[in-house]
């Protein structure tokens, strides 16, 4: 949630950059809210005092007859008061419902535009190989080795489930195992994380657990929903909490199981593990002053590299324009691996992310920082990235690591947590 301060002072900035954003948004309704909803403020503390002073008064009245006239005049007073107060609270929950579909600003460096707009500022160190065979697709490899089962998913739990087996099972856990050593080792404190979340701790961090447009699993009857990503669970962490600030910045590697409904998702490039409703997930997370979040960004960013640098995969890295940015981002990158039996002779995906949220999350979450000896308090920044997502993950190993003959080479790094090296 941005700052109504910074709203009411730059109502134009805001609105150039809901317009970015993609983003319909009423500005003008909040500002002229705000400033109704300052007066009613005003008005009930104004009211209060009177009523106060009256009450006060009453001890020293004449007789009998003032001492009643000054109970009925702070009672009037203090019935004012309460109708002044409705009228603000009501007022309040009207400008907190606009604000909720306020994005977060934009970095000025981010590129404009939608989809087609991301600009490309990096590339792994390893390069694609020019394959010498037709590759095949994560979902035929798996055949081969008998790594997936999605009929009995769909017969267990629906479509867009699915089992893990033999060397799959392997892969999976050494993935986690080694993005977790590998994030322990700078400085990020590994976390095992609810799968369960209460549905203000998804409004702070920016979801949307119920509606027809929520990618969330809701319980029902409960105010508990199931997490799309350990970023809500490590966000909800600090929620409430002052923070000293000498202790920032904290870095966190969250470990969680990841689900989503991926309504609307449909197609050839979503198939198999690419799109699914449950996956495993190790998130770094960072709470930050705001001088510290550009670096940390950077930082996270860094780190995504050396995870899929040392898996042997190549990817590049986009710096994502402002229309393709989720409400909480200021800026986000995303890491995109080859994968070389996705679309006709391969193409890009999605394999990892990073953002930085400054302050936006902090806000609703109400997660500040406190400097020894300072007077008051500073909200914090939040920043989260990918380091592995095991579904895709999985799917560009396999693809960018399979021979002639069907078998899988396992990436160096992970042998030693696989026990061997090859697949098959």
């Amino acid at each position: 949630m941005l700052d109504r301060k910074l709203i009411l002072a730059n109502p134009t900035l805001i609105k150039q950059n809901c317009l970015d954003r993609g983003v319909t948004a009423n500005v003008d309704r909040i500002v002229e809210l705000e400033l109704k909803r300052t007066e009613k403020l005003q008005a009930a503390q104004e009211l209060n005092r009177q009523a106060n002073e009256v009450s006060q008064s009453v001890g020293k009245a004449k007789d009998d007859a003032e001492r009643q006239q000054r109970v009925a005049m702070g009672r009037q007073l203090r019935d004012q008061k309460d109708v002044a107060q409705r009228e603000h609270d009501e007022i309040e929950s009207e400008v907190i419902e606009l604000l909720l579909c306020i994005p977060n600003l934009t970095h000025p460096a981010a590129p404009r535009g939608g989809e087609d707009d991301a600009v490309e500022v990096a590339v792994g160190k390893t390069a694609i190989r020019k394959l010498d065979f037709t590759a095949k697709d994560h979902l035929a490899i798996g055949e081969i080795h008998d790594l997936f089962d999605f009929e009995a998913g769909a017969r267990v739990a629906g479509a867009g489930f699915y089992f893990l087996k033999n060397a799959a099972v392997r892969l999976d856990l050494a993935l986690q195992h080694f993005a977790v050593t590998f994030l322990s080792s700078r400085g990020y404190t590994p976390v095992s994380t609810p799968d369960v979340a209460l549905t203000e701790i998804l409004h702070g961090t920016g979801f949307i657990p119920r509606g027809p447009e929520t990618q969330i699993y809701s319980i029902e009857n409960t105010d508990l929903n199931l997490v799309a990503t350990a970023e809500i669970t490590l966000g909800g962490m600090m929620a409430g909490q002052t923070i000293a600030e000498e202790s920032l910045p904290i870095k966190m590697c969250g470990l969680s199981h990841c689900f989503r409904t991926e309504a609307g998702a449909a197609g050839r490039a979503s198939k198999g593990l690419y799109r699914v409703h449950q996956f495993t997930k190790v998130e770094m997370f960072a709470f930050t002053t705001p001088d510290q979040s550009d670096a940390i960004h950077e930082e996270m960013r860094s780190l995504e590299c050396e995870l899929f640098d040392s898996l042997e995969v190549p990817y590049r890295v986009i710096d994502t324009a402002s229309g393709d940015l989720g409400g909480p981002a200021y800026r986000k990158y995303d890491l995109e691996a080859w994968m070389p039996g996705r679309g006709d002779g391969g193409q890009w995906g999605e394999v990892t992310s990073t953002s930085n949220c400054t302050d936006y999350q902090a806000r609703r979450l109400n997660v500040r920082s406190k400097a020894t000896g300072q007077k008051g308090t500073n909200l914090v920044h939040t920043l989260n990235g990918t380091a592995i997502a095991t579904g895709r993950a999985m799917i560009a190993i396999l693809e960018n690591h399979q021979n002639v003959d069907g078998s899988i080479n396992v990436p160096t790094v992970l042998r030693p947590l696989m026990g061997s090296d090859r697949i098959g």
